[in-house]
């Protein structure tokens, strides 16, 4: 009889995974259990509250904040790099309060993508959770609510807001603000330069546009500090990252020739996560090492000072501090060759929506227990919506592989702490009306964890959402409408088509 292969003995052969101990850098397998930043142990929540369940664990973004921060200390000492590291949370990846003000307890500067960021940026800062010597980088294409948010900033005493010039039209409306703005322009040709990233070159200033803003500039009560070049999202090449931004170093260089007040270099996102594969590997010390060593370089070349290095992480400060717990509820035949399907108790394109919108993102599903059972080939499903694409993995790609467990297998769905909510809207009415699962947020003051719990989202919240009145369930009311959907298509007021109606038949009966 042959012998199966177990899930444990796989993830041993193909990922080069132990029974017990570390998995990744966020998750420990420990006698028989998973748990979420070496000490929430996801079993035993699973088991309290049941499924789904998000789990958020804000130590984590903490944890991530500190390892980068201590990684370019060590690759400054290492290319004897004289600017200093400058970590800026990028908020677009959650704006969740209690995720903001955690990664600005861990130090954090802040960037911002929207006029509502500003505005949060603006209420944090008068209330001193966001303190006054953090920069503020205002990136993104700026309409007027946009513009008027950051002048109301910087009017009201904010000296470290840093408008990131996008377009002319921008410092067009910044240049006349009374206060002095310290100005950032951000590089267009970085944004495809690779060729990988369509869509981004639409962002950002030419070489053209960046001349004029610094010749404007010149002798104004304003000044120009900041030069960011920007190549994409989850770089893990690390060559491929250097040789792309080595062109954006020689213009900052060049650009700090005419510009003296120029100070910092912002080299962006793009920073990888490890949240979404067990295989993943990038050096983060060294890719900080050989980027100051070829921003060294280069500057000693063009006899520049050494600038400041911003780099404004999103994806990786947030991704591993929360996964969702999902159940299979029903297995069902693949169709022919196909495999199986896993039926989960929630939705995947609501609750992880990049499964859907990015073709190649992949997420890191671990199941809970089962370890010692055979492994199978499986695909899940959603069961809360009726839509052919609430599936994981697509059709395109290979599928899961997970224990023969079947009905009661819990998953823990990873790296689901960056845009997923944000893209799905919390608080809001999703697809298929699928509900928000409970959420158990895990804070830490003084070593001590404090918990608080969301519960799962109530329908009558729902459908108050979507304009239901909530009622008794029943027999139906019969009333009068409040007004006549036909009337109000025409433009009459409430009732007059009844009367219209009532003068036809008197009519046509005299």
């Amino acid at each position: 009889m042959v012998q199966l292969q177990t899930y444990a003995t796989y993830l041993q052969n193909r990922y080069n995974r132990p029974l017990d101990g570390p998995l990744t850098d966020f998750l420990t397998r420990r006698n028989g259990h998973l748990f979420l930043g070496d000490r929430i142990d996801l079993n035993v929540l699973a088991e309290r509250y049941g499924t789904p369940l998000e789990v958020a664990y804000l130590p984590q973004i903490t944890a991530q904040v500190h390892r980068m921060q201590a990684w370019a200390d060590s690759a400054c000492q290492a290319s004897r790099y004289t600017g200093s590291f400058l970590y800026a949370y990028a908020t677009k990846a959650n704006f969740a309060a209690e995720v903001v003000q955690t990664a600005l307890e861990a130090g954090a500067h802040y960037e911002t993508s929207a006029a509502m960021d500003v505005e949060i940026a603006h209420r944090l800062w008068r209330a001193g959770v966001l303190p006054e010597e953090r920069l503020i980088l205002a990136n993104g294409s700026k309409e007027e609510q946009y513009l008027r948010a950051i002048r109301r900033l910087r009017l009201a005493g904010c000296e470290t807001i840093i408008p990131v010039l996008d377009d002319l039209d921008e410092f067009e409306a910044l240049r006349t603000c009374p206060a002095p703005f310290t100005f950032g322009v951000r590089e267009r040709a970085a944004g495809n330069r690779d060729g990988r990233h369509p869509g981004s070159d639409r962002f950002g200033l030419t070489a053209e546009e960046i001349d004029h803003v610094a010749s404007a500039l010149d002798g104004s009560h304003h000044t120009l500090a900041v030069y960011h070049a920007m190549i994409g999202s989850q770089v893990e090449d690390r060559a491929h990252f250097l040789d792309t931004l080595r062109a954006s170093i020689d213009n900052y260089c060049a650009l700090r020739h005419r510009v003296p007040s120029l100070r910092s270099f912002n080299f962006g996102g793009g920073i990888p996560t490890s949240g979404y594969a067990l295989d993943f590997e990038f050096d983060y010390e060294d890719f900080l090492a050989l980027l100051m060593g070829e921003i060294r370089a280069a500057c000693t070349h063009h006899g520049v000072p050494e600038p400041d290095l911003v780099g404004e992480f999103g994806r990786y400060t947030v991704a591993n501090h929360s996964v969702y717990l999902l159940e299979v509820g029903k297995v069902k035949a693949g169709q022919a060759i196909e495999s199986d399907w896993y039926l989960v108790n929630g939705s995947l394109m609501v609750s992880i929506p990049d499964s859907v919108l990015v073709e190649d993102q992949e997420f890191l599903i671990l199941p809970l227990a089962g370890w010692d059972r055979p492994a199978r080939p499986v695909r899940l499903a959603g069961r809360r919506t009726c839509d052919s694409d609430d599936i994981y993995p697509r059709p395109s790609r290979a599928p899961l592989i997970l224990p023969d467990t079947g009905v009661g297998t819990v998953l823990a769905v990873c790296g689901i702490g960056a845009y997923q909510q944000m893209i799905s809207g919390r608080g809001g009415a999703h697809h298929c009306l699928s509900p928000e699962a409970r959420r158990i947020v895990i804070a830490e003051r003084n070593g001590h964890p404090i918990w608080s719990e969301v519960p799962q989202q109530r329908s009558a919240e729902i459908m108050r959402l979507l304009g239901y009145e909530p009622a008794p369930l029943g027999a139906p009311a019969r009333r009068q409408p409040a007004w006549d959907p036909i009337s109000t298509v025409l433009g009459d007021p409430p009732g007059a088509l009844r009367r219209r109606r009532e003068r036809t038949r008197l009519i046509r009966a005299g």
